[in-house]
């Protein structure tokens, strides 16, 4: 599993037109699901990002966790982190979670962060996914 967190004043996702999710100030993070994830290592990583002190305190400097900030969270799956070019320039996508196995483990993800951060936690319902024809 790997998750990438960058903090945001603002974000949005948006699907075919349509804003799927959005948050103000907070940690905008890209979930990639790898092959042999479970909901043990879900719940380590939801723990991590809960607890990291990356949000600025009354100094301007990074010390803060999410929830003692306010702030929110926007998790959007991600399944090209696992992106291998190993052999090649044709990026080989084996060693991501297929998608019946991802949905439920990247679901539990945000409601396991929710959870410690209060709800304030969003997921973008409606993230693309691993496409058919790869």
């Amino acid at each position: 599993m790997k998750v990438v967190l960058q903090r945001v004043t603002a974000a949005s996702v948006t699907v075919d037109g349509v804003v799927v999710g959005r948050i103000g100030r907070g940690y905008l993070l890209l979930v990639g699901l790898a092959v042999g994830d479970d909901a043990t290592t879900v719940r380590r990583l939801a723990a991590e990002v809960a607890k990291a002190r990356l949000m600025p305190d009354a100094q301007g400097k990074m010390g803060v966790n999410l929830r003692d900030a306010g702030a929110e969270a926007l998790a959007v799956s991600q399944f090209t982190l696992l992106a291998d070019f190993t052999k090649g320039n044709r990026p080989s996508f084996n060693g991501a979670a297929r998608p019946e196995v991802a949905r439920p483990l990247f679901d539990l993800f945000a409601q396991e962060l929710g959870a410690l951060l209060a709800a304030r936690c969003r997921r973008a319902s409606s993230a693309p996914t691993w496409p058919s024809n790869w």
